[in-house]
């Protein structure tokens, strides 16, 4: 490892010196340095609030600096806006895509490229560029036909038609079964070959130590190592991002899981709009005890089962989901938040939380009628709340710039430590929770894995929809998988592999018959081995 201020050696293609951004009294970005050679894939790496998405949107020409400088091949540049940063060579694929659902794969890529051209020339450009880099794409096919795998295709493939000598990533394989990483890696290595600089945002420390040559690390604002990630631990990284040892998550084996407490029995439900996902027949149930993981590519029906198990969406009957051995499922969130149950949707901010409401008013959205005498004949006891939130605050580690923010000036890993810690503060007897680390930091995935642990350890019954496989071998009992609607059975974590889940993921389960039944039976819950605890990263984050 070298020291943060060591002075790298050789030509740049990109060179960001002495970066500072503040919004108002809050710096975000202070003095960072950083340089990309062309042909090497350097990594980015720091805790949620680092600065890291701040400096990758001030070299794409989405924020500009307060300070500072931008060098492009050893001149001194300004980039006003992302259709410069393009014009400079720069391209750069979001970790949420901007596609259009109703346009077709050329179309898309159309949008984003300058002047007049031919869409059918174009399309074949498409066609020939995607196929020589391994990404192959239909350039005719509707994009909400398409998987989410095939949609980042798009995403990669309307920067490589640019030609970029830069390509920035953000958290690329966080939608991707195991098998499309690779290919991915496959690309980025030939990219680099061909001498395009890669910059490389990931939480996915196992993948940085792959893949990356270099990489910078930010904490606070402030780059404090520059190191060679291959030479690291996942631990030593995760250590140097968070500035202490991230604790391992403590998965002890416990007693055999009780009785039933969530169940799905042979739900179906139609597609909620022309590009939603429809349900066909998925039989799941979670014990008091237990961690179960549904694994998948996102967008196969995972918003759609949390909406039906939520009450968000009714199912059909009530005889089709069941919350502590009580049909529910006619019955809305409220009523289910009664039985005992707690529900984290994927989306923080604007659907576990309004964005201008302060914390203490976001713990009131889910409180109000689910008991804790908050609300007591129609009156709120907003000291009540506040205590709340601050206690949410302190045990989660929500780190805030003052007392009782509102939820949108909270980092998203913060956010999410609120929103869990809001739902765990009422001891659910069952929770269900959608992404549970999503683009959260090492530290606080750790934290957030451990307390959904210890809520199975108390006796409740947790189910995790999750991308992360790591997360998922890590913490789960049993591992189900969805795909295009379906839901595979659920098997113990100790008895399905990598391989395995990719290929469900890739659908191998659907309009199958389960010799093994629907994924109803219920395993002995497993910690340590091959079950929990079975992640190959030393700190998954």
């Amino acid at each position: 490892m070298t020291d943060a201020q060591a002075e790298p050696v050789g030509e740049y293609l990109l060179e960001a010196l002495d970066i500072v951004k503040r919004f108002g009294d809050f710096t975000a970005n202070d003095r960072v340095t950083l340089r990309l050679p062309p042909g090497e894939i350097h990594a980015l790496l720091g805790e949620n609030g680092a600065g890291k998405s701040t400096l990758v949107k001030i070299v794409y020409g989405a924020l500009q600096p307060t300070g500072g400088q931008l060098r492009w091949g050893g001149e001194t540049v300004e980039i006003p806006n992302p259709a410069a940063a393009r014009r400079l060579g720069i391209g750069m694929v979001f970790q949420h895509f901007s596609l259009f659902d109703a346009l077709t794969v050329a179309e898309n890529i159309a949008l984003a490229l300058p002047g007049r051209f031919d869409l059918v020339s174009l399309a074949e450009r498409i066609a020939r560029v995607s196929a020589e880099y391994g990404l192959p794409l239909e350039p005719t096919a509707l994009v909400a036909d398409l998987s989410v795998g095939e949609r980042q295709r798009i995403e990669i493939v309307r920067c490589l038609i640019q030609e970029p000598r830069l390509l920035i990533m953000d958290e690329p394989t966080a939608v991707l079964t195991p098998q499309e990483a690779d290919q991915l890696f496959v690309t980025l290595r030939r990219l680099a070959g061909e001498g395009c600089a890669v910059l490389y945002i990931s939480h996915r420390l196992e993948e940085v130590k792959q893949l990356c040559h270099h990489a910078t690390i930010l904490r606070h604002g402030e780059v404090v190592a520059n190191v060679d990630p291959q030479a690291e631990t996942a631990a030593s990284l995760a250590r140097l991002m968070v500035g202490a040892d991230v604790h391992a998550v403590n998965a002890e084996t416990h007693a055999p899981a009780g009785p039933p407490m969530l169940a799905a029995v042979s739900l179906s439900l139609p597609a909620d709009g022309p590009f939603g996902v429809a349900l066909r027949d998925v039989s799941l149930e979670v014990r008091a005890g237990e961690v179960v993981a549904i694994a998948g590519v996102a967008g196969n029906g995972q918003s759609e089962l949390f909406e039906a198990l939520s009450g968000e969406r009714p199912a059909p009957v009530p005889e089709a989901i069941a919350v502590a051995g009580e049909p529910c499922g006619t019955r809305d969130v409220t009523a289910r938040r009664r039985l005992g149950a707690a529900f984290v949707p994927e989306e923080r901010l604007g659907h576990s939380a309004v964005p201008g409401f302060v914390l203490s008013d976001n713990v009131l959205l889910t409180r109000h009628a689910s008991g804790g005498g908050l609300v007591r004949v129609g009156v709120v006891d907003r000291p009540g709340i506040r205590a709340v939130a601050e206690r949410v605050t302190q045990r989660f580690d929500v780190r805030t710039s003052r007392a009782d923010p509102p939820a949108q000036a909270l980092s998203g890993g913060n956010l999410q430590k609120f929103v869990v810690g809001r739902e765990l503060d009422r001891e659910p007897a069952v929770l269900v929770i959608n992404q549970p680390t999503w683009g959260v930091d090492a530290g606080a995935a750790a934290l957030i894995r451990q307390v959904l642990l210890d809520m199975a350890e108390s006796g409740a019954a947790v189910l995790i929809i999750s991308q992360d496989l790591d997360e998922i071998f890590e913490i789960a009992d049993r591992i189900a998988v969805i795909s295009r609607g379906e839901l595979s059975a659920a098997h113990p974590a100790g008895e399905i592999d990598r391989e395995r889940i990719g290929l469900l993921m890739a659908g191998a389960h659907e309009s199958a018959a389960h010799g093994d039944g629907a994924g109803c039976e219920a395993a002995n819950p497993r910690r340590g081995g091959s079950g929990r605890g079975a992640g190959d990263g030393e700190a998954a984050a």
